[in-house]
């Protein structure tokens, strides 16, 4: 039987398990990377560690994220960053290089590599043919240090795309249309992988578009080949001896194959609040605009925003609707600005932003009052615009741009003929705003500078024998980290500060949370099915740890979530009938009253509610390492415990 192209990958880098689907296994990691508003956290946990210097091939630390100085803290944890990767053998991409995945697409992605990021779209890499997962900070502060990263192994979905996208429909029509099909919970413990003679037709950036928003269908990770059009990115890059060619075999078996015939395909967009919330923009018609907005991870390259260009040029934005525009990188600033692509967007009205994430986290150009937003972005959760009344739907640059000249939402398609817009055969390659870090030599002499901001990790404590707490919290389905712990302009600064965000913890589903979990020293919390969805941010582990949470109870979980929750010492559990989700209330008095002995011995446990007198059986779905870990207090200190690294 043969091989996805994933399960290759996998079997080269194993280190532990076997590849049963749904058993754990270690994987060696060859790259990570890490960014500001997760990064700072990260690397407090590798200094925990003791661990003098990285161990894997390639690190990089980028700033894109919290780069709103409006205050010190963001300069403070950049300055810390800066000199851990300086100190530890980590490659620093400075503030205004551009936003992480773009980035490392261009200057570092390898096909056939391992690559796990502090950051839910660290997937943008699948365009290139790596292999790459988003992760927690802790995770990755392990994988710096030489540690395994472990999944469960997951099931294998192909999409076979076939003919060609027709004129003014993009890379993000077809990820669209994926959602439409699977939704947000239908990727979960799943690899997609592209293929079919449909890929031909798509560039490694508009394989890095759909590969990114994969994280929107809770997959593990999406992957595309490496083949000739992988090649000549890399060598238009200046990259070539980086190229390997990837393929599956003829006969890798799928669980899954979904088809979908590109020329089919028109202008999405996914409504509002999720990003499954698709419909084609024939379908929603004209309606009015507030706002636009173009950039993010997921489409700010070189095309996209030549795109944006032509069809900018020579026109003027509507009066009633603000537009920016955020190049990806600075490579692809550049390139706009030596070719006069920028004075055309300039000239229509936009208002350029740096080379950062901007509004896609919510750090700045929110929309006006209940207003209406078109972004080119990859989330449109309630609230994530800074907006909570804001209408936010998910659009390709293509009808972002010509929507932002009609005052309403339209159809590219009404644009006339595409122009034939293509790579160039070589990108301008300047690197000077990656910083190379010290010599091992050097390193001791290198001063990690630390300001009055960055707090200690939260302690965590070895699990008790049993657990007896209020239910402080229910919450519905698909609560997102973005629930459990917002982003924005007000709080991202605050990320190294686990004390101060902790005010700020559940705050979008009740305001009194934090002070509820500080009076009743902590308690569980009861949720829906894909608890935890969207970003990687341990933070929202991290933070109800602070406040004594011990067990979060849910009908499911998002991956990257529950592996943070187990990270940070807090128990996720499963219904085993989710029905009886139904049956428990807020502030009931619940008790796991074996729990201990459960964790380790057994697959199942009981929760008491005290309060209505029911018991319910819960499901522990763990390896026994993950087991191992919780009963240690988290990661970090199972770490620590099993001496691990070398240091």
């Amino acid at each position: 039987m043969g091989l996805t192209i994933a399960q290759k990958i996998i079997k080269a880098h194993l280190l532990s398990g076997d590849m049963t689907t749904g058993s754990e296994i270690g994987m060696k990691i060859d790259q990570t990377l890490t960014q500001d508003a997760t990064g700072t956290m990260a690397y407090l946990e590798f200094e925990a560690m003791g661990i003098s210097r990285v161990k894997t091939e390639l690190s990089v630390a980028y700033i894109d994220h919290n780069t709103l100085q409006s205050g010190f803290e963001n300069a403070d944890d950049h300055r810390y960053i800066q000199t851990i990767a300086k100190k530890h053998g980590l490659y620093f991409s400075r503030p205004g290089n551009g936003i992480c995945h773009q980035v490392h697409l261009e200057r570092f992605g390898v096909p056939g590599k391992t690559l796990i990021g502090s950051d839910s779209h660290t997937p943008t890499g699948g365009g290139i043919g790596m292999l790459a997962f988003g992760a927690g900070g802790l995770d990755v502060a392990v994988a710096m240090g030489g540690g395994a990263y472990y999944i469960n192994m997951p099931k294998m979905t192909k999409i076979n795309l076939t003919g060609k996208l027709n004129d003014w429909v993009s890379a993000k029509d077809v990820i669209l249309e994926v959602l439409r099909i699977m939704s947000v919970k239908g990727g979960i413990n799943k690899i997609v992988e592209y293929g079919g003679e449909g890929i031909k037709s798509l560039s490694v950036p508009e394989r890095a578009t759909i590969t990114n928003m994969g994280a929107e269908l809770g997959a593990s990770t999406s992957i595309f080949p490496s083949d000739e059009i992988t090649r000549e990115f890399l060598k238009a890059q200046g990259r070539e001896k980086d190229f390997v060619p990837l393929t599956s075999d003829e006969d890798a078996v799928y669980d899954e194959i979904i088809d979908i015939d590109l020329s089919t395909l028109k202008p999405m967009v996914a409504c509002p609040h999720s990003p499954d919330n698709v419909k084609s923009a024939a379908e929603i018609g004209k309606i009015k605009i507030d706002q636009v907005c173009i950039g993010s991870c997921t489409n700010s390259s070189y095309v996209d925003l030549m795109k944006v260009a032509y069809i900018l040029k020579g026109k003027t934005v509507a009066e009633n609707v603000s537009l920016s525009v955020a190049p990806g990188s600075k490579q692809v600033y550049n390139m706009l600005a030596s070719n006069g692509a920028l004075s055309d967007i300039i000239a229509s009205g936009a208002r350029i932003l740096e080379c950062a994430c901007g509004p896609c986290i919510g750090m700045g150009q929110s929309p006006n009052s209940a207003g209406i937003s078109l972004r080119t972005f990859n989330r449109n959760f309630e609230g994530r615009s800074g907006t909570k009344d804001a209408g936010v739907y998910l659009v390709s640059p293509e009808l972002a741009a010509y929507s932002a000249i009609t005052g309403f939402l339209s159809d590219p398609t009404e644009f006339g003929t595409e122009p034939d817009i293509c790579l160039p055969k070589e990108f301008l390659i300047n690197d000077n705003m990656i910083a190379a870090p010290a010599s091992p030599e050097e390193a001791d002499n290198v001063e990690v500078v630390r300001g009055p901001n960055i707090k200690p990790f939260p302690n965590s404590i070895p699990l008790e024998e049993s657990i007896d707490a209020e239910c402080i919290l229910k919450v519905d389905d698909n609560i997102t980290t973005d629930h459990i712990m917002p982003a924005g302009s007000k709080i991202l600064p605050y990320r190294s500060n686990i004390p101060f965000l902790s005010k700020y913890c559940f705050a979008v589903c009740d305001e009194k949370f934090a002070e509820r979990a500080k009076e009743k020293n902590g308690g569980i919390v009861i949720g829906g099915a894909n608890y935890g969805q969207g970003s990687s941010r341990e933070h929202a582990a991290l933070v109800p740890l602070y406040l004594g949470v011990k067990a979060v109870v849910a009908k499911s979980f998002a991956r990257i979530h529950a592996a943070n929750l187990i990270n940070a010492g807090i128990i996720p559990l499963t219904f085993t009938d989710e029905s009886d989700y139904d049956s428990i209330s807020q502030g009931d008095n619940l008790s796991l009253s074996d729990i201990k002995n459960d964790i380790l011995n057994s697959d199942i446990t009981v929760l008491t509610d005290k309060t209505i007198g029911k018991k319910f059986t819960l499901n522990i779905n763990l390896s026994k390492r993950q087991r191992e870990i919780l009963v240690a207090g988290g990661l970090l200190n199972y770490t620590k415990k099993e001496s691990k690294f070398e240091r």
